[in-house]
C-alpha cells in the first residue's frame, strides 16, 4: 500500500511538468522551430513511453525538415499504435508520396483485404472493450434466454447471444493480431539514402536491386548480427546491413 502511495504522488508531481513540456514542444512547432519541437517531443517519448499523438507529431515536425525518412518511421509508429486514426493515415501517405521507389504490393483476395482493413478499422484498446462488452451482452442475453417465460423474449435472446458471440470472437481476434504486432514488430524502414540488396548476407553478394530512403521493408531472418533478410510488399527478397533500416 506505502508503495503504492508513493508511486500516484510521483505520478501527480510528474503530471505538471510532463504536460508544460509537451506545451513547450507544441509552441516550439507554431512558431516553426521544427528542430526544437522534434527535441522536445523526442524527450517526452523517452521519458513518457509510446504514444500515438507523439510520434505523429514528432512525424510532422521531421515533414516540415523534409527529413522523409524519419517522418515515416514516426507515422509508422503511430499508426502501429492507432492503426485507426485518419490524420496519421493520411499523413503517412503524403510522405509516402515522396519516396522514390514505388512498390507495387502483391494482390490478394478480396476478403483477405477485407480482414485486414477491418483488422485496422479500430485501434487495440477499442477492440478489447467492444470484445468486453460483447461478452457481457451475451451473458445477458443467454440469461434472457433461459429465465424469459416468453417464446419471442427466448428468440430474442438467442438471436443476441449468437450476435454478441460472433462480435466477441472477432474482436478478440482483431485485438489480438494488434497485440501481436505490437509486441513482435518485423517491419522496418530504409535510413540510408541508397541501399543496394544482395542476394547473401556479405559485400560479395549479387547485387539485385536498390532501395531508397523511406521505403517500408519486412524483416525475414533477424537471426545475423550485421545483416538482415528482407522482403518487400511485392515479393521481391535480398539482404541487407542492419544499420541501413530503423524498426518500426
Amino acid at each position: 500500500m506505502k508503495r503504492i502511495c508513493i508511486y500516484l504522488t510521483a505520478l501527480l508531481l510528474t503530471l505538471p511538468a510532463l504536460a508544460s513540456h509537451k506545451a513547450l514542444a507544441d509552441s516550439a512547432y507554431a512558431h516553426e522551430d521544427f528542430i526544437q519541437a522534434a527535441r522536445l517531443y523526442q524527450q517526452l517519448l523517452d521519458s513518457c513511453g509510446s504514444s500515438a499523438q507523439l510520434y505523429y507529431n514528432l512525424g510532422n515536425c521531421y515533414y516540415r525538415q523534409d527529413s522523409i525518412a524519419r517522418a515515416i518511421l514516426c507515422y509508422e509508429r503511430a499508426r502501429l499504435l492507432d492503426p485507426a486514426d485518419d490524420d496519421i493515415r493520411f499523413n503517412l501517405e503524403m510522405a509516402r508520396a515522396k519516396t522514390v521507389d514505388r512498390v507495387m504490393p502483391a494482390s490478394e483476395m478480396f476478403f483477405v483485404s477485407l480482414f485486414h482493413r477491418l483488422v485496422l478499422s479500430l485501434s487495440l484498446h477499442t477492440w478489447t472493450w467492444i470484445g468486453l462488452l460483447s461478452f457481457l451482452l451475451m451473458l445477458c442475453a443467454i440469461a434472457a434466454y433461459f429465465f424469459l417465460p416468453m417464446v419471442t423474449g427466448k428468440k430474442v435472446g438467442f438471436t443476441v447471444a449468437i450476435v454478441a458471440l460472433l462480435v466477441c470472437v472477432f474482436a478478440n481476434v482483431a485485438a489480438y493480431l494488434q497485440l501481436h504486432q505490437l509486441e513482435n514488430r518485423t517491419n522496418a524502414v530504409i535510413m540510408s539514402s541508397s541501399v543496394v540488396v544482395k542476394s547473401t548476407p556479405s559485400q560479395s553478394g549479387t547485387d539485385l536491386f536498390i532501395l531508397h530512403d523511406g521505403t517500408r521493408v519486412e524483416i525475414e531472418d533477424n537471426t545475423m548480427k550485421e545483416w538482415v533478410e528482407i522482403r518487400m510488399s511485392d515479393g521481391k527478397e535480398g539482404w541487407i546491413q542492419r544499420s541501413d533500416i530503423e524498426v518500426i
